[in-house]
């Protein structure tokens, strides 16, 4: 018996080290299979990124968790060598065998190829972009990430909260050195962008620390932990703790980027596109081809943009001049519909309340309704929230944020409440069914549920697919008999006005050389939305160029794939099969879904 026990530990301990020898040959060189080499991409990536682990929750069941407590390095020597590897990684990709690969194993080298490709082809645009800006800056994302994402579930929490704020400055100094650096290379903000960024970090710190989102929200949060876990006293300590690194490293950094927004306000003096930027025609090329994983040109996109708004325009007034509504440009009547007091909540706190409470309950009756249209739905839920006040003037309409991995936190819908005239009654469905269900939360959802991929298949995002699936699941809603009232179905086709009037503006912003005023007089005047939310739209598209292109061409795309597979089958067509290949395999490049409805067509012929 002792010899066998003896044979036996010496085996094990070959196997140990042999799985040792493996698993470091793996992280550290080529890995021997193209699924090892996926899983160690990701987590490479994963794990340079401790704000994506906070998002993602992957570690936190097994009790690994010290990353919440720190930043990833943001520094331009870090980003240097993150490209090179980044490079390495795609050479490396491209070595392995690819031409017998079948099913999902092909589509997960489509899609990785696909965007290592893209993101290596960006390599001539690396600065080409604002780190601190209006509407996706760090200074509001960062925060963001701590007060919507991260947990506090226990001491341990509280102290990686606290020293997340203690550390704050070391990446915001090296963001603010990034910002330095595109500056010397000619990659200025916009006019707009500084008044609103200090206005924005300005209005953040004025009322001290205790009134800042990353004060209030630690202690909702602590809050609402028992005293069994963490005593009255204790939570008192750790407020303390909160208040005193936002007062003395959080708000200064913040008053140091100010200053130097301030500064910079004597350089520039226009908004212009980003033609304005060295080789800026080139670069907004790349970032439609990245948006809307097409090669479409800006000249083509705007002239589709054009045809788009009048089919829509037709549609619009067909029905506004049945509400009676016949006086007027389209902006004028739908401004009409808009301020009526029977499309109005209260302006008080019980009216967005109201408004919150709607929203859930659109959702809620849709979600029970959709078995007829779908295999497939996620396990997870939705909640509806509102985006938080000091935010609300430099966000758009809604956003969608997916549940983390772990189902810890459900999927959030974030409504914009900042003036309740934005929120008219007949345009609540059409939102609600574009951020939550049938929209973002069934895509993300569904995604994030997929068994049996490599991990990059739950979580990798594409612009024009989902946001595309988002726009189109607005007409789903409407197909499936959810706008009985004429004057919701004119919300949804306000909103996809909105998302055509966006082909025109933002290619004539970057391409067509534009004037911030000129592009939101063009909105105005074809969608009848608020001056403030078209101000802040039309702010957004400069400092993101490209990506509110991915809207409808990612929805014409899916609407003429069911076309097509309804042309092709007849009879044989099925619904819900045609929504299992579009959303069970993940975000894919629109080039990658058309390959699969065909393949689904031809099998099913």
């Amino acid at each position: 018996m002792k010899t066998i026990f003896k044979r036996g530990s010496q085996l094990l301990a070959i196997i140990v080290l042999a799985a040792a020898a493996l698993g470091a040959h793996t992280w550290f060189f080529k890995p021997l299979s193209i699924n090892w080499f996926y899983t160690k991409l990701f987590f490479q990536f994963a794990t340079e990124s401790p704000e994506l682990l906070t998002q993602l929750r992957l570690f936190e069941q097994a009790g690994i968790r010290g990353h919440n407590g720190q930043w990833g390095d943001a520094s331009e020597t870090h980003s240097e060598k993150q490209f090179a590897k980044l490079k390495a990684d795609y050479t490396t990709f491209k070595s392995y065998e690819s031409t017998s690969l079948k099913g999902q194993d092909k589509i997960s080298h489509e899609v990785l190829d696909f965007y290592l490709k893209d993101k290596v082809d960006g390599e001539p645009w690396r600065y080409h972009n604002l780190p601190i800006s209006q509407h996706f800056g760090e200074q509001t994302t960062t925060p963001e990430l701590m007060t919507q994402s991260q947990q506090i579930n226990d001491a341990t929490d509280a102290e990686h909260y606290v020293k997340r704020l203690e550390t704050m400055p070391v990446k915001f100094d090296q963001i603010l050195e990034g910002v330095k650096l595109r500056e010397s290379k000619g990659i200025l903000p916009m006019r707009f962008v500084l008044d609103k960024v200090v206005l924005q970090l300005q209005g953040y710190v004025a009322k001290g620390a205790k009134e800042t989102s990353l004060y209030t929200a630690f202690k909702e949060k602590l809050g609402k932990l028992p005293e069994a876990t963490m005593t009255t006293a204790e939570k008192t300590q750790w407020l303390a703790k909160a208040e005193s690194a936002i007062e003395n490293k959080v708000i200064p950094n913040f008053k140091k980027i100010t200053t130097h927004f301030e500064g910079l306000k004597t350089k520039v003096s226009t908004n212009n596109g980003v033609w304005a930027w060295p080789n800026g025609e080139q670069y907004y090329q790349y970032c439609i081809e990245t948006n809307t994983t097409t090669k479409l040109t800006a000249n083509e996109l705007h002239n589709i943009g054009l045809a788009e708004v009048e089919r829509l325009k037709t549609q619009m007034i067909s029905i506004l001049g049945t509400a009676g509504y016949t006086e007027g440009t389209i902006a004028q009547r739908v401004k009409q519909l808009s301020e009526s007091p029977s499309q109005l909540y209260s302006d008080d706190d019980a009216g967005r309340a109201q408004i919150l409470k709607d929203y859930q309950t659109i959702i809620d009756e849709i979600d029970g309704g959709l078995a007829p249209y779908f295999a497939v739905r996620p396990k997870a839920k939705v909640q509806v929230k509102r985006i938080e006040p000091s935010n609300e003037d430099s966000s758009a309409g809604a956003y969608y944020q997916p549940p983390p991995l772990d189902g810890s936190l459900p999927g959030r819908f974030y409504a914009n409440l900042r003036n309740v005239k934005e929120t008219p009654k007949f345009a609540m469905r059409t939102l609600a069914y574009h951020e939550a269900i049938p929209g973002h939360h069934f895509q993300i959802g569904i995604a994030q549920e997929l068994k049996g991929l490599p991990i990059f298949r739950n979580v990798l995002g594409f612009t024009a697919y989902s946001e595309g699936w988002a726009l189109y699941a607005e007409q789903l809603a409407a197909e499936f008999g959810y706008h009985k009232d004429p004057l919701n179905n004119l919300g949804r086709l306000q909103a996809e006005m909105f998302r055509a009037v966006r082909l025109v503006v933002d290619t004539g912003i970057h391409s067509k050389r534009w004037t911030r005023e000129r592009a939101i007089d063009y909105m105005l005047e074809h969608t009848g939305m608020p001056a403030g939310e078209v101000e802040t739209e039309i702010e957004r598209y400069f400092v993101n160029p490209g990506q509110a292109l991915a809207y409808k061409v990612g929805m014409l795309k899916i609407l003429e794939l069911r076309e097509r597979s309804k042309t092709a089958l007849g009879a044989k067509f099925d619904l819900k099969e045609f929504h299992n290949v579009v959303l069970t395999n993940g975000a894919l490049p629109l080039t990658v879904l058309e390959r699969l409805v065909d393949e689904t067509v031809a099998k099913r012929k």
